[in-house]
């Protein structure tokens, strides 16, 4: 015989504000096979547990029910209360009398009323659950890191330094990320290489850490704790083994004409090549589009200068298949892109910004490189047009960002800050330049970060002005901007010799392919998307993947490194027990009543699901069946809905509990 408890949350006001809780716990008495009902004001707290666990006791409950906030926040919680008493704590449901109730309700007798009839609902299931155990599954102690910016880096050395391995994979020849491209940090005005090249040495040269640059996921498969990756190892034309990082073969290459990635086309490179000084690997990759041996069958002088012998013109493409436990996406940002390279929306861009029609109008990463010490013109400013000093410098905010007719409402989060910095950047090397900022608000949320700008504009100067600009054209060889000011409320025009656009952060190219090989969702801009914004800000929805840095939002450094480590940590614990334990909510088939008709085999978005055989002990075959992989399944319930033959049901939330919910309505 049921014997359900009813506990009754007030959660302070935001509950009992709309809903009389004890008028609510009175008819939760009434219940059939309710045997105590109480009402307390934080069920939550360390006192409202107690007189959980205490009432499991003492009234010998085979069943709880919680009426309070949303199970996403509190279920785990009481279910370790039960479990401490004793009682399966899969015998233990919520309802959801705030965020379904209270909060959207402003009439208190119907808010009660309705609080009533979701509390019978949850009775009327709890009657019909059953126990169900953990679901236990063996774990491969291994890490995997995709991407090597500054979060990847971070998450890859907290791991590797509490003693498992990790795989990195980077596409591009270098760790280091967009990091690395910078000159110098806010709100310190750090070296941002000095801060960084260290720890990607520190990456390069552990024993933890086996590093696959130029390369990337193609495949993933398996589920948490035992995952297997095929990742292309891109041919880069040089033996790693043999090469010594000397430089020979890029100094003698002739082909010196291609546009530097490193530096966002505003240096060029040769066809052979590393990135940048402080490369990791300091090995050179050969790019096959550039290269006149590999496009025209000659040349070939970086072989003949290469002593090592480890130039290879016959290099392919490998794949090579890591298995590993524990998957971290930092895949970092891209500009959004304004100018001939369409965004993966296909948006127009601000052609009235004349991007990719006058030279002297860039992005702000291509102005980081003009003001770094390693960039093209080791740090002297100069115009891209004609390496002319600029005396007047524009900076625009807010290029894409906050924008709906772009598509993007968003915030980029560090435009404000990182444009302050380049107003002192430029001032400090061209002392009697002016710096215009055209601005929509200042963001400036962070630690000293206020201060920052206030220097900015207080100490070096800098010229704010509060409005947009409409167009940029170019007369005599200035840049005519004008805009307007909405704070002085009037219009203003610039003749500038540089202009800065401070594009939005949009997510890396191709993470959406990712996110689906991963099984993680993204949001209508790209951005992957995390399981709870605030209790797990680093899990998605995909068991055993985390995510960290600007891949989930826009980020600063320190924010990108803290959740770094966050998702770090979330692998420890993982790899800290001998097992894993997962939620036994899967989905289970009936293999006697399957049809063998596999709709839910390829419904199935986590492919949970297998083609099955069953056979006597001689070997015969009997009949052909669906069967769930306990590891793979999220309990999403779409295979529930498309079986014809009604041979799936999931566990917590089988027919009999819903349909016993509906009719404790009717």
């Amino acid at each position: 015989m049921a014997r359900i408890g009813v506990f009754v949350c007030w959660c302070g006001e935001n509950i009992a504000r709309n809903v009389d809780c004890g008028k609510v716990s009175e008819a939760a008495a009434k219940f059939p096979g309710v045997v105590c009902s109480v009402d307390y004001k934080y069920m939550c707290s360390d006192p409202g547990q107690a007189m959980i666990r205490e009432r499991i006791v003492k009234d010998k409950l085979t069943g709880v029910v919680v009426a309070s906030c949303s199970p996403h926040m509190h279920l785990k919680t009481f279910r370790k209360a039960a479990e401490q008493e004793g009682l399966n704590p899969y015998l233990v449901e919520m309802a959801n009398i705030r965020e379904h109730c209270s909060w959207v309700h402003h009439d208190k007798e119907k808010a009660t009323a309705k609080a009533i009839e979701l509390i019978r609902m949850s009775v009327a299931k709890v009657m019909y659950n059953h126990p169900l155990d953990p679901i236990r599954v063996p774990v491969t102690k291994r890490a995997l890191v995709i991407g090597g910016g500054v979060a990847g880096i971070q998450a890859a050395l907290d791991i590797a330094d509490a003693g498992y391995e990790v795989v990195m994979v980077e596409r591009e020849p270098s760790i280091g990320g967009k990091m690395a491209g910078l000159s110098e940090t806010f709100p310190t005005l750090d070296c941002s290489q000095c801060i960084l090249t260290p720890r990607m040495v520190e990456v390069g040269q552990h024993p933890k850490i086996r590093l696959h640059t130029y390369s990337e996921v193609q495949s993933v498969e398996g589920y948490v704790g035992n995952f297997k990756v095929n990742i292309l190892k891109r041919a880069r034309y040089v033996d790693m083994k043999k090469c010594t990082g000397c430089g020979a073969c890029w100094n003698a290459c002739p082909s010196k004409k291609t546009l530097s990635e490193f530096d966002f086309g505003m240096g060029t490179r040769t066809a052979i090549y590393v990135p940048f000084p402080q490369a990791v690997p300091a090995r050179p990759v050969i790019d096959a589009n550039a290269c006149l041996m590999l496009t025209k069958g000659k040349c070939g002088l970086c072989e003949k200068k290469c002593a090592a012998k480890a130039i290879m013109f016959d290099d392919k493409d490998q794949v090579v298949t890591e298995e590993v436990g524990a998957i971290v996406v930092a895949t970092g940002y891209k500009l959004y892109s304004i100018g001939k390279e369409q965004d993966r929306s296909k948006l127009a861009g601000y052609g009235e910004y004349g991007y990719d029609k006058y030279k002297d109008v860039i992005d702000s990463l291509q102005f980081e490189r003009i003001v770094s010490a390693s960039g093209p013109t080791n740090g002297e400013i100069k115009r891209p047009s004609d390496g002319k000093t600029p005396k007047s410098v524009v900076f625009i905010q807010c290029v894409g960002s906050r924008d709906n007719a772009k598509g993007m409402a968003y915030c980029s989060k560090i435009c404000c800050m990182y444009t302050a910095k380049h107003t002192m950047l430029y001032k400090h090397k061209v002392h009697d330049g002016e710096a215009h900022v055209f601005y929509m608000d200042i963001r400036a949320g962070g630690k000293n970060y206020d201060e920052f700008v206030r220097r900015a504009i207080e100490q070096d100067g800098a010229k704010y002005h509060r409005g947009r600009v409409s167009k940029i054209t170019e007369e005599n060889g200035k840049l005519i901007v004008r805009g307007v000011d909405t704070l002085a409320n009037e219009p203003v025009t610039v003749e500038a010799d540089l202009v800065v656009l401070a594009s939005a952060m949009r997510p890396a190219d191709n993470v959406e392919e990712l996110a689906q090989k991963l099984n993680v969702g993204y949001d209508e801009y790209g951005f992957l998307s995390e399981s709870h914004p605030k209790l797990r800000p680093v899990e998605t929805n995909a068991a055993g993947v985390f995510v960290c840095g600007a891949c989930q939002a826009p980020k600063d450094i320190p924010e990108a490194v803290a959740q770094a480590s966050a998702a770090a940590s979330k692998v420890l614990g993982m790899f800290s027990k001998p097992e894993l334990t997962r939620e036994p909510e899967i989905a289970v088939v009936n293999e006697q009543t399957c049809a063998a008709c596999f709709a839910c085999v390829r419904t199935c978005p986590y492919t949970a699901i297998d083609r099955a055989e069953i056979r006597d002990r001689k070997g015969n075959l009997i009949k052909r069946t669906a069967r769930v992989n306990p590891g793979l399944c999220m309990g999403c319930g779409t295979c529930v809905a498309i079986c014809p033959s009604k041979s799936i049901e999931l566990e917590g939330f089988t027919e009999q509990q819903i349909y016993a919910q509906i009719g404790s309505l009717v």
